[in-house]
């Protein structure tokens, strides 16, 4: 729930169940007036719309209702194709653009006083009769591009799983379905300033993300780092995997289960992931492609052997398997080509006038990074640190997808 910009609860209460049944076959945005207790003072009609699986009573114009229950089907699409489980019954919501257009007893006290604070809530009653159980969620929302995706999401799980699960997933997920654009679509792409907050200042320990003593409408700066987190662990190549098996035994209240009994053996790497993504983070940027890889082992080099590498230029920093020692010097060469984006120039690893499309190289040590240095298609350099060797194609972060090509890395010592 979103409550100002982008926070707000989930109310859970216990008692007999008020079912609506939607109409699947109808076409989107067909309207009706409510009856005469839905018109104002002042004249304005609040009108309800139905679609497969929602059921919205607005005072939107008929072509924004229309666009509404678009986002709100696609985004339904995409969240019950990824948990693996179809929408269980219509979700029911009361979208507002101006609450002068709403006569009092329309909304209830709970969702008028949210969307008044510029938010929204999902109200759930849920009857458990011995081991089965029904829910019933409706949802208040105000008419923004955010809040009723938002909302719909808390309403679809408490419908279908019977939990939104604990705070940090509940409201992370919410908003990593709010954002999401489409089944392959993996990019970033959150509000502006909510990335700007994020770079600004110190990442928030992993711990303090994913406290079960957090409650929902907190802040929505608290929102913005669930979603980071959830972002991560559902699309990063190391953790997605356990993701949503985690997510549903969240949401079906399993006992034991908790991110750290998934996670803990991983907190590290998941920790050192995060930050990564916090400092790189801007729209279109891709943590499946920026997935760290902490399977290959570094080497130190002796005598005239050659560590060979392959470096693509669709992702961010890749293990070239070098284990550099301070003071030792390396010679390289970086064969083939790569371009920036679709029908480009190709270049080489000394990349273009501007520098774009060079091979950079950073030292990891410990869990951190140097700052990066220049390579190029080849040369010496002298390791200044101890650390294992990553490289990259110098691209800005939100910009890899559309890049291709490869380099064959060698190194070895410099006689």
């Amino acid at each position: 729930m979103l409550n100002g910009r982008m926070k707000g609860f989930l109310v859970t209460l216990a008692g007999a169940l008020a079912i609506c049944i939607g109409s699947p076959g109808e076409m989107w945005g067909q309207a009706r007036r409510v009856p005469p207790a839905g018109q104002s003072a002042g004249g304005s009609v609040v009108a309800e719309y139905k679609s497969a699986n929602f059921i919205v009573r607005t005072d939107l114009t008929a072509k924004e209702a229309q666009e509404l229950l678009e986002r709100l089907e696609t985004m339904l699409g995409l969240i019950s194709r990824y948990w693996g489980k179809k929408n269980a019954q219509v979700i029911e919501m009361y979208v507002v653009k101006n609450l002068a257009n709403w006569p009092a007893g329309m909304l209830s006290p709970e969702g008028r006083e949210s969307v008044a604070s510029g938010g929204g809530v999902t109200s759930t009653q849920k009857r458990t009769l011995g081991r089965a159980w029904q829910a019933k969620s409706i949802v208040y929302a105000v008419a923004d591009r955010g809040t009723p995706q938002h909302e719909a999401v808390h309403a679809y799980c408490a419908q279908t799983f019977g939990s939104t699960g604990p705070t940090w997933y509940s409201e992370g997920m919410a908003e990593v379905g709010q954002y999401w654009r489409g089944a392959e679509d993996k990019s970033v792409n959150c509000h502006d300033h909510v990335i700007a907050y994020l770079k600004s200042g110190e990442p928030k320990p992993l711990k303090d993300v994913v406290d079960l003593a957090q409650f929902t409408g907190d802040s929505w700066q608290n929102y913005a780092w669930r979603w980071s987190l959830c972002h991560l662990l559902g699309f990063n190549e190391n953790y997605t995997a356990r993701f949503k098996p985690l997510g549903l035994a969240l949401m079906a209240e399993q006992q034991g289960v908790t991110f750290w009994t998934v996670y803990g053996t991983m907190a590290a790497e998941i920790e050192f992931e995060h930050r990564l993504f916090l400092q790189n983070l801007e729209p279109g940027y891709r943590v499946d492609l920026c997935s760290w890889d902490w399977k290959t082992k570094p080497q130190r080099v002796r005598g005239s052997r050659v560590l060979v590498s392959k470096v693509e230029a669709a992702r961010g920093w890749q293990a070239t398997r070098l284990e550099a020692q301070q003071g030792e010097t390396y010679a390289y060469t970086a064969e083939g080509t790569w371009t920036l984006e679709k029908d480009a120039k190709p270049l080489s690893a000394d990349g273009d006038e501007s520098g774009k499309g060079r091979l950079l190289a950073v030292y990891f040590d410990d869990y951190s990074l140097s700052e990066p240095f220049e390579l190029a298609a080849q040369g010496t350099f002298t390791a200044t640190q101890d650390g294992q060797i990553f490289v990259r194609c110098r691209e800005d972060w939100g910009s890899l997808a559309d890049n291709s090509g490869a380099l064959s890395l060698k190194f070895k010592l410099s006689q």
